[in-house]
């Protein structure tokens, strides 16, 4: 067996429990820690080093070894924690990080990096235990460290325990008794396929003999339980089966200020370890599969494709005659009922909830406020919200660069704060909540909030075309703006004008629009508002002249039929639509589409209400379609980027029908405007009730 195949297993395991372990560090009481967690970063560490020392990684495994034996001395209370420890601690499972890259994409890990962290650990030991390092020589760095076969840490009073095999095939059960021989002495075996019991002479506790024996079958496949150990009094010795052949033992002789420095080369736990074990256990099967991405990506297209098919079959069945094919019509209803069953349970697959990407969040804010000097607490909700894995993936680089920009402009010092009469800690909050067809994220601070007059004189000083009379909205949207910033000094945290335009960018190629509410001294919420997949569209179907246009229902309000006293032409020829006292941009689809045939006249149209970056805007179409569920194809890649067009769709006849963006046919049309290209129709052209518009 090439134990190369399970590379990718024990690298996805490994990042998991990195991920807890920083996760347990960050939520630590420093000055009253809970003992389960101060366990659980153990266990994490020992299961990372055992599974490093099975695949041969030295340097993981004993940067991970020194890292266990300090953990050690804290969850025994041999060490107290400090601020200082629990942060050479996270700096520790950053390094672990890179090493575990480095060994994934073939290479060494950096060796003046190990060596580094290496004289860390240990002169942290020494001093933790009691020994000095003043006046004498650094400790040595560890050498290259070899898988060696010793007795375990977690040391426990000497005794016997039983443990016992549930429904283990042969083969497995070998594999098991020799790695207990890693952890004692095997004193006897007995029982069938069932039920076999081995009786094991140890000092380990029965959690870290677990931890490992679990990467072979599964946890209820395994019970540990106190026996009475089974030595000759007079000699000491003990007897061990003659099936089993446990591995030779090193024991080396420790400083007293460090842990038992040899560990048996353990195997990492994971989820699904049958895939590591071979042949299908017959005892529980696993609740959960590890599956590729790409494969997951392949079935959505596919049932994409199936859903496309179906569309076509339905229009040409609705053409035929109901009462003569009743049969064919009701298959195809059942058909269609049940490829959006499967369309919604493959989409499911790919949605993962919220604290996929807020628990990279603890860590930032923390060692950000510490840099800052500033009292942060982070407040998460909706960690359960669920969002399209892509999505995840790409929302993580916009949310740092807000959270970064509440921590360093929005939240104040502690003094000014209490200054302000308000509690010396800000707070930070990151929220997650379905709206309809899409996901609002929003991060609150509780900070001194956006200042109008500083922001209009940073613009107007950048060259940007700023008034007065702008509402707070378009003033808090000017940070977006490329080159933007109103630090006073550059620092590695902000000061250099980037970070929030790639915000808004990266936000709208997803498909979606950031707004910002600000109050001063109160605090900024910006909110981010997302489509909850990319894959599939609940669409609108709109006409104009022959062509089929696709609107995105979530943007769609309402329809209506506009007459003359409701439009308003202004200078510039610009056309305004008033809709319940207020004043809307109208935007001709069959103008800014350059489509021919279409109604030119306004009053002949169907007005659809949008909205499309925290704006609405009425768009002129000839008519209505109806809704329907559309299978998105992304346009720039099958063909290059349209002005107007966000992406491209199949409809049930084979014909392509666009998706327009509707932030992107304002911009358009305002565009070819301000070019002379778009003129108003002459009876459009009346006097405008100024006095009944409010600034927009």
């Amino acid at each position: 067996m090439d134990i190369s195949d399970f590379y990718d297993t024990f690298f996805e395991e490994a990042e998991e429990l990195l991920g807890d372990m920083e996760q347990h560090l960050l939520e630590l009481d420093i000055d009253d820690p809970d003992a389960e967690q101060l366990n659980a970063i153990f266990r994490a560490a020992h299961s990372i080093k055992g599974g490093a020392g099975t695949f041969g990684f030295d340097i993981l495994q004993h940067t991970t070894h020194l890292l266990e034996n300090l953990l050690d001395f804290a969850r025994r209370g041999e060490m107290a924690l400090r601020r200082d420890i629990v942060d050479t601690f996270l700096e520790t499972k950053d390094m672990l990080h890179d090493q575990l890259d480095a060994y994934r994409n073939g290479q060494e890990p950096d060796a003046d990096a190990y060596d580094r962290i290496c004289k860390t650990l240990q002169a942290l030991a020494l001093q933790e235990m009691g020994q000095s390092v003043d006046g004498g020589a650094a400790p040595e760095p560890a050498p290259q460290p070899k898988p060696v076969e010793a007795a375990p840490e977690s040391p426990v009073a000497s005794g016997c325990l039983n443990v016992v095999l549930l429904d283990v095939s042969e083969k497995d059960r070998a594999t098991l008794v020799e790695e207990l021989g890693n952890f004692g002495k095997v004193v006897s075996e007995q029982g069938d396929a069932k039920r076999y019991v081995i009786t094991l002479e140890t000092t380990s506790s029965p959690d870290d003999i677990e931890v490992v024996l679990c990467f072979i079958v599964e946890p209820e496949q395994i019970e540990i339980e106190a026996s009475a150990p089974s030595v000759d009094a007079g000699k000491g010795v003990v007897e061990v089966s003659s099936t089993a052949e446990p591995s030779a033992q090193v024991v080396e002789t420790a400083p007293k200020a460090a842990a038992p420095v040899t560990q048996a080369p353990a195997k990492p736990p994971t989820s699904k370890p049958k895939a590591a074990a071979g042949p299908a256990k017959s005892g529980a099967e696993s609740t959960s599969i590890r599956v590729p991405v790409d494969k997951v990506d392949q079935i959505i297209n596919l049932v994409g494709e199936l859903i496309i098919t179906q569309s076509m079959l339905d229009q040409t069945v609705s053409e035929m005659d109901g009462v003569a094919h009743g049969s064919l019509v009701n298959g195809m209803g059942l058909l269609q009922r049940n490829a959006r069953d499967l369309q919604e349970a493959v989409m499911s697959i790919r949605m993962v909830p919220m604290d996929y990407v807020f628990s990279r969040f603890p860590r930032l804010v923390r060692d950000l406020a510490a840099k800052l000097n500033k009292d942060v607490e982070l407040v998460t909700e909706g960690k359960s919200t669920e969002l399209d894995k892509s999505l995840t993936e790409r929302i993580i680089d916009p949310l740092t660069h807000l959270v970064r920009n509440s921590l360093d402009h929005g939240i104040e010092t502690p003094e000014k704060r209490v200054a302000a009469g308000k509690p010396s800690t800000g707070k930070l909050t990151l929220s997650a909540q379905h709206q309809g067809g899409n996901i609002l994220i929003e991060v609150i601070d509780d900070g001194a909030g956006l200042n109008r007059d500083k922001l209009l004189a940073k613009a107007r000083s950048n060259g940007l075309n700023v008034s007065d009379n702008m509402s707070d909205d378009e003033v808090w949207q000017l940070i977006f703006a490329p080159g933007f910033s109103t630090a006073e000094q550059v620092s590695d945290v902000s000061g250099r004008g980037v970070g929030m335009d790639v915000v808004k960018r990266n936000i709208q190629a997803m498909g979606g629009h950031v707004e910002i509410v600000s109050r001063p001294g109160e605090g900024t919420t910006t909110r981010i508002v997302l489509p909850l997949t990319l894959a599939i569209l609940d669409g609108m179907s709109i006409k104009v002249g022959k062509e089929i246009f696709i609107l995105p229902l979530g943007a769609v309000l309402e329809s209506l039929q506009p007459t003359g006293d409701d439009l308003y032409a202004m200078a510039g020829d610009d056309l305004l639509i008033k809709v319940r006292d207020e004043y809307l941009p109208v935007i001709a689809v069959q103008e800014v589409l350059d489509v021919a045939n279409a109604n030119t006249e306004p009053t002949e149209c169907i007005a659809v209400i949008v909205q499309g970056e925290g704006r609405r805007y009425a768009l002129l179409v000839d008519d209505l379609v109806g809704q329907q569920q559309v299978v998105v194809k992304n346009l720039e890649t099958n063909y290059r980027k349209v002005p107007g067009v966000s992406a491209a769709t199949i409809l049930g006849d084979g014909s392509v029908a666009l998706i327009l963006d509707i932030a992107d046919m304002h911009r358009l049309s305002r565009t070819k405007k301000e070019a002379g290209r778009l003129r108003l129709p002459a009876s459009m052209h009346k006097p405008m009730p100024l006095k009944e518009v409010e600034p927009s």
